[in-house]
């Protein structure tokens, strides 16, 4: 028997066939696995800094050397190309590409970059690049940072910078990686660079931030981009008694708490993008922690440019409650009097993520009935687990399985019409993991930090019987 869904994806005697086109492939970041943090012109980041802070990452680990991938990303492309992915997304280094966030561009730095697409292309990997993965210049950040509206017009500079000399070969283009996380993770609660605790200042950041995208995109249009997406990591939002029963209904206050929390984490970000417009609700909260003078005339209309696809982060799902009483949490300004909740009887990844891959359908489906003008792609998605080499194989089961229900949630949510284009795995090489430094493992690739040395984990054998059917 063969079910087909409406927009091409079919169950056949249980078999998941993906839509013809459908776009698999890896993903990645600079600082996580570039290094050569001083090499040919490199200037600091935010994340050097960061790094270098005693008490702010695992280990005292930093990205200094990371994979290498600086040096050996010819063999990483090797990697690629033995996996089979059509799509690799990687990030360019804003201060490989400018030392001092504006200026002058450095040509050795956009060289790499030059180096890296044409292999890409040669091995028949598309690359994707992305122009914002958190690595912000640092002397961007001692003028203010992404709190400073500056900052966002220095980054269509470097945007339209990096398009000229990659344009020609690069058709698919991100302006900003997770917006929420570099705000209010960086300026909010302090947990990931530049390390800051302001509310305030994080809800300027994530404006300037989207004023940035704006910008960009705007910019990469107008050079001739023909594909432009921006990234957030978005999560259904959910009470506890909703992660086993989507159907249970909600008290109103639990109501009240999901929505408040989905309009700081998803409407937020969206609907600047997409519609042009803050919710009412948002202005509300953004009132209360510092005052909206920050939003000026005619931000949204620069906000609001056409994009092709939205991408989409997801790990996990957010579980709240209402907790009358409760201080707001230094993440979530405007959170008060609500309950973030652990989510039991469930797996959890060595992150303390609970595995529930039917959070991602719902929120496929929700997003593409919310939002049908813009196409989506899963642009991260994956597992950390504590992994081990035991005579030359990674026996990496459990993350094989966390992919397998993430890909057949997938699958379910194209069935229902969701309009999901691509799956970009998280993450192609074990790397720098941002404050849990070296300890934690997302990658399909093991990497041994003290040798370089990669080594193909059963998952990444697994997606590669995956990629090659185009379907599970």
């Amino acid at each position: 028997m063969t079910v087909v869904g409406t927009r091409g994806a079919t169950l056949t005697e249980g078999r998941a066939d993906f839509p013809t086109g459908f776009v698999w492939g890896a993903a990645t970041a600079s600082y996580q696995i570039e290094g050569a943090a001083q090499e040919d012109g490199r200037g600091p980041s935010i994340w050097d800094t960061f790094s270098r802070t005693p008490g702010k990452v695992a280990g005292g680990d930093t990205g200094d050397v990371a994979c290498d991938h600086y040096f050996r990303h010819a063999d990483d492309v090797s990697l690629m190309s033995e996996l089979g992915l059509a799509a690799y997304r990687f990030s360019v280094a804003w201060p490989r590409v400018q030392p001092h966030g504006s200026g002058a561009v450095n040509a050795r730095g956009l060289d790499f970059y030059s180096r890296l697409v044409d292999r890409l292309l040669e091995a028949g990997i598309t690359p994707y690049v992305t122009l914002y993965h958190w690595d912000l210049p640092q002397a961007l950040e001692d003028a203010g940072g992404w709190p400073e509206r500056d900052t966002a017009y220095r980054f269509a500079e470097y945007a339209a910078a990096v398009y000229a000399r990659l344009g020609d070969r690069v058709h698919n283009w991100t302006t900003l990686n997770e917006p929420w996380v570099a705000a209010f993770l960086g300026y909010g609660n302090g947990v990931h660079a530049p390390g800051r605790t302001d509310p305030a200042a994080a809800f300027r950041a994530a404006h300037h931030m989207l004023l940035a995208h704006g910008l960009a995109a705007r910019a990469l249009r107008e050079a001739g981009a023909r594909e432009i997406s921006l990234v957030l990591n978005l999560s259904p939002v959910i009470t506890p008694a909703q992660v086993a029963d989507p159907g249970a209904a909600p008290s109103e206050a639990d109501a009240e708490a999901v929505g408040r929390i989905d309009t700081l984490l998803t409407r937020q970000f969206i609907d600047p993008a997409v519609r042009g417009e803050y919710p009412a609700e948002f202005l509300d909260i953004v009132g209360r922690n510092g005052g909206v003078e920050h939003i000026r005339d005619g931000d949204l209309a620069i906000i609001n440019q056409p994009i092709d696809l939205l991408g989409i982060n997801y790990y996990n799902p957010c579980v709240v409650e209402s907790g009358p009483g409760r201080a707001a949490d230094a993440a979530w300004p405007g959170s008060e009097d609500i309950r973030f909740c652990p989510v039991d009887g469930v797996p959890a990844t060595a992150m303390g993520w609970p595995v529930v891959p039917n959070g991602l359908s719902r929120l496929l489906v929700r997003l593409s009935d919310d939002y049908p003008e813009v196409g989506l792609i899963i642009t991260e998605n994956g597992a950390a687990f504590d992994d081990a080499v035991e005579d030359g194989r990674v026996h990496d089961a459990r993350r094989t399985d966390y992919l397998d229900g993430h890909l057949r949630a997938v699958h379910a949510a194209i069935a229902d019409g969701a309009d999901v284009r691509g799956y970009l795995l998280w993450s192609l090489l074990d790397n720098f993991e941002w404050a849990e430094g070296y300890r934690r493992r997302f990658g399909i690739v093991h990497v041994d930090f003290a040798t370089q040395r990669r080594l193909l984990k059963d998952s990444a054998l697994w997606y590669r019987e995956v990629i090659a059917r185009n379907g599970l």
